[in-house]
């Protein structure tokens, strides 16, 4: 079996969180999706779960955090630094907010920070691998 990640995050709005992360490149898995609950794939193994406030309740006590808060900043590889725009930019206008944090740009790493309607954090990124392996 491989070992994948499901992110699983408290959305307020279900619809719009669906509509978000569809916007940034995600998809829809019905199969894990009903009225309190949204699967959400990235890739073969990365998976997000947007579930509503009172189905996340149902797995913990513990308080969710404001939407000014960063709990967690999940990072994102892309494939180039215009991806990266291009997720920033479809962020702003799907729901979200872009630059969040200052843009970090050290030549062979690229990334900028985003935060969903809810306030989670991601940081859509890209890295030139020889460069960094070079030291460079």
């Amino acid at each position: 079996m491989s070992r994948d990640i499901f992110v699983n995050l408290p959305v307020a709005d279900l619809n719009a969180s669906m509509a978000f992360y569809e916007a940034l490149g995600f998809t829809n898995n019905p199969q894990f999706t009903d009225e309190t609950a949204a699967g959400m794939v990235w890739s073969d193994t990365i998976n997000l779960m947007l579930l509503t406030r009172d189905k996340w309740r149902t797995f913990t006590d513990r308080p969710i955090p404001p939407a000014t808060s960063s709990e967690v900043m999940l990072a994102l590889s892309c494939e180039s630094r215009d991806a990266v725009d291009a997720m920033c930019e479809a962020a702003a206008v799907a729901g979200g907010t872009a630059d969040i944090n200052p843009v970090q740009d050290h030549g062979w790493m690229y990334g900028r920070d985003i935060a969903d309607p809810d306030g989670h954090v991601w940081g859509p990124f890209w890295m030139d691998m020889d460069a960094a392996m070079a030291g460079e």
